[in-house]
């Protein structure tokens, strides 16, 4: 099993249909996207199946209601406004011999169905070739994280969600400072116990992330008994929805998911993600390539007991290191501390191999690198004299950008003293530089177009399309911009929040 790329090389137009179960109406920009036609085959689970109500609680790993929680009986004759009914069984005993196919039996989120939602589809219809590249990165990830959530009886429409967080790129890092592929910002991470440190970030660690990811989806659910609720929730912070749950309580106004007011972001979050589950139902119809995933582990943990070389790891592997890497992300230096993780991830067909060579090294270092403490007045200059390197791989290893001059208290350098050349330094994760943010409108002039504004301002003609929604875009037009420059020196604290700040999660 080994990483693949592949490329998309057509492109069905068709209409989309709506989904099964509309949840009301929706507050985001109007849009008239092109409609799409019902798939010519249904899915392993039919799309038009009914879904249990978002409302009702069910305890992990059960699938069953829990008793306890109904109101007791009152003794009341009751009119029921609408039989019971059937529920769509999963037959689980048949192996599923595509990932992708045992997904697509987990759905059980009840569907989505407004004008966001068919615009996400139509997004990514038009862009198979960036959808290929998202789904070909998921593919060591994915089984992993429908083995855990398979664990806990959660609905497998929340194994979709990296692609809407990162683009399942472990390395993602956001203006919230939000990282990995569950994009959990420093202080959540923390408070699910995601180590954060000079020599790892378990927001990026595959294993660790989705753990605690899953645990917050869990804990957003088991607080308001609605996963549309508790996906808000995760996009725009569990406070922030309470609150507005609150405010349109006191209003005597409805609190679900679709009356609640929230920022586009959120709006369009949950549609993002129905798109998805949509195009992965039923890939064929739209034209995008679905290439099948084995239904078994890409990778397994590993676990060791002494420090070792990102690179070296990677060569006892028998693999390339930047596939290492992409099965090892939470680590920030060329060395792993048995210290700090005692365990690597490899593929399932590498541990063996990895084994053997490892036992060969028995007694042998496995480091070729060690901490430094800078003496007082030393630069950055006279510590790669010492150890023999160029100042820009000194400050590459160490995750530093190149114009920042002073020197930390801690640095990795070489631990015998020899040369390093470029080609032996490990392309590690470097910490993002920080940018400011600042929002520019501009008028667009007669004869420009969404391109040229693009190059203009050095953003994607995407960017314009998502700052400036449902506006006509012609001459005369005004257009909000979001323009980007790196933080000088040490960054501001953050001025007075506006209005639907996204909260922290």
């Amino acid at each position: 099993m080994h990483l693949k790329r592949r490329v998309l090389v057509g492109l069905a137009a068709v209409l989309l249909q709506a989904c099964a179960t509309p949840p009301g109406s929706d507050q985001g920009p109007e849009q008239t996207p092109p409609q799409a036609s019902p798939p010519a085959t249904p899915a392993p689970r039919a799309q038009n199946a009914p879904a249990a109500p978002p409302t009702l609680p069910r305890p992990a790993g059960t699938g069953l209601l829990d008793a306890s929680k109904l109101p007791p009986f009152d003794g009341e004759k009751r009119e029921v406004k609408e039989p019971l009914r059937g529920v769509a069984t999963i037959d689980r005993t048949a192996p599923a011999d595509d990932l992708w196919q045992r997904i697509r039996r987990g759905f059980s989120m009840p569907d989505l169905d407004n004008d966001l939602v068919r615009k996400n589809m139509a997004y990514y219809v038009a862009r198979p070739d960036y959808l290929q590249r998202v789904f070909e990165r998921s593919r060591i990830y994915l089984y992993h994280i429908v083995e855990e959530l398979e664990k806990r009886g959660l609905p497998m429409e929340l194994a979709l969600l990296p692609m809407v967080e990162s683009a399942f790129n472990p390395m993602a890092y956001s203006r919230a400072h939000a990282s990995g592929l569950w994009q959990f910002i420093p202080g959540t991470g923390r408070r699910f116990e995601l180590q954060q440190n000079w020599w790892y970030d378990g927001r990026r660690d595959i294993v660790d992330s989705t753990n605690a990811a899953l645990d917050y989806l869990t804990f957003l659910y088991e607080m308001h008994g609605d996963w549309f609720l508790a996906l808000a929730s995760y996009n725009w912070g569990e406070n922030a929805v309470a609150r507005a749950i609150a405010r349109n309580r006191a209003a005597g106004r409805p609190s679900d998911y679709a009356s609640l007011p929230m920022p586009a972001e959120t709006r369009n979050y949950i549609p993002k993600l129905q798109a998805l589950k949509n195009i992965i139902a039923n890939p064929q119809p739209l034209g995008i390539r679905l290439d099948p995933i084995p239904n078994e582990p890409y990778f397994t943990v590993y676990t060791k007991f002494r420090d070792i070389d990102v690179q070296l790891a990677a060569k006892l592997a028998e693999m390339p290191v930047e596939e290492f890497i992409a099965l090892n992300p939470g680590f920030s230096r060329p060395i792993i501390r048995a210290s700090v993780t005692p365990r690597i991830v490899l593929p399932a067909d590498k541990v063996d191999v990895f084994h053997a060579n490892l036992s060969k090294l028995d007694g042998s270092s496995l480091v070729s690198w060690k901490t430094y403490h800078p003496g007082k007045g030393e630069t950055f200059e006279s510590i790669a004299r010492k150890f023999r390197m160029a100042v820009a791989q000194l400050k590459e290893v160490n995750g530093i950008r190149p114009r920042v001059r002073a020197v930390p208290s801690l640095l990795v350098v070489p631990a015998n003293g020899e040369a390093i050349s470029a080609r032996k330094l490990p392309i590690m994760y470097a910490p993002p530089i920080p940018v400011r943010v600042r929002r520019i409108f501009h008028t667009i002039k007669r004869g420009e177009t969404l391109p040229s504004i693009a190059r203009r301002y050095g953003v994607l003609v995407e960017d314009l399309k998502r700052w400036n929604p449902g506006r006509s875009l012609g001459a005369g037009q005004r257009l909000e911009i979001e323009v980007r420059a790196p933080v000088k020196g040490k960054p501001r604290s953050k001025s007075k929040p506006k209005k639907y700040k996204k909260a922290t999660r």
